[in-house]
């Protein structure tokens, strides 16, 4: 079993914990073991340099780590105060920006905790953003999401530049009814060189975000191996969206309208307002 299939999301989705008013946060107790800690002086030394980078951020320290004291076993029923941390996810992410690069699970926690770090910021303020301001977050969010799909596509065996083209082409057919990325892109009347992610709405875009999240987690998750069961299960994810999207009475990603401007174009236009 490779590390990227040992420490994946549930790593850490294992130990989180949710307080009474919805929140998440974390342990510093039981991240120790997780992110392979065995003492708790060197862990807490990690915890420090997070709090300075926290400060230095502008943020409020007692914001992110509370400390709090918790009753642990010490044998024979007995039971012992110890020092504890409540951790808020930019804390956790801070730690695991700050620890041993050489460990793969930091890395792996780098990944998650800095997604979801910027996921739940686009979900804070994702109600006050413009249909441009949406695509392109939901954009940038693809470019990260497709490197991790490449990443799990590639532990299971889609190695080839070719073969990774096939394997998108599958998600492709099983999300739009059968259509792959070239029919695609002759269906919204795209140049050669214009990409079909830069020419979609915010909705087409989310769909094949959560196509392409879960077709990695699933990749992971199951350790699937080899190129044939790859391709079958992005196809599999890519139905089973498209299914709930009809469920749900949206309308289906092909016929979504094809905005006028594309990821490009307003990347340009922010920047030049930018300059003014």
């Amino acid at each position: 079993m490779s590390d990227v299939v040992k420490y994946s999301e549930k790593t850490f989705e294992n130990i989180k914990h949710i307080n009474e008013y919805g929140e998440e946060f974390w342990y510093a107790r039981e991240l120790q073991p997780v992110l392979e800690y065995v003492q708790w002086r060197r862990f807490n030394d990690v915890i420090e340099r997070a709090k300075i980078a926290c400060e230095n951020s502008g943020q409020t320290i007692s914001d992110h780590f509370a400390s709090v004291g918790k009753m642990v076993e010490i044998g024979s029923g007995a039971e012992r105060k110890i020092d504890d941390i409540m951790l808020s996810r930019y804390a956790c992410y801070l730690i695991v920006m700050n620890g041993d690069p050489k460990k793969e699970v930091i890395a792996v926690g780098q990944t998650y905790f800095a997604v979801k770090t910027r996921q739940q910021e686009i979900i804070d303020n994702f109600d006050i953003l413009t249909e441009e301001q949406r695509r392109l977050a939901i954009r940038n969010e693809m470019i990260k999401h497709n490197k991790l799909l490449a990443d799990a596509a590639n532990k299971a065996g889609v190695v080839e530049p070719l073969d990774y083209a096939i394997f998108q082409n599958y998600g492709y057919r099983g999300l739009y009814g059968g259509m792959d990325m070239k029919a695609i892109h002759k269906h919204k009347g795209l140049k050669k060189s214009q990409k079909i992610l830069d020419h979609m709405g915010s909705t087409e875009l989310a769909a094949n975000l959560f196509r392409a999240t879960q077709t990695e987690e699933k990749l992971r998750r199951e350790s699937i191996q080899g190129k044939e069961n790859a391709n079958k299960t992005h196809y599999e994810v890519g139905v089973k969206v498209r299914k709930t999207i009809k469920e749900l009475g949206g309308t289906m990603p092909e016929d979504l309208p094809t905005p006028d401007k594309s990821i490009k174009q307003i990347e340009r236009e922010m920047e030049k307002k930018k300059l003014k």
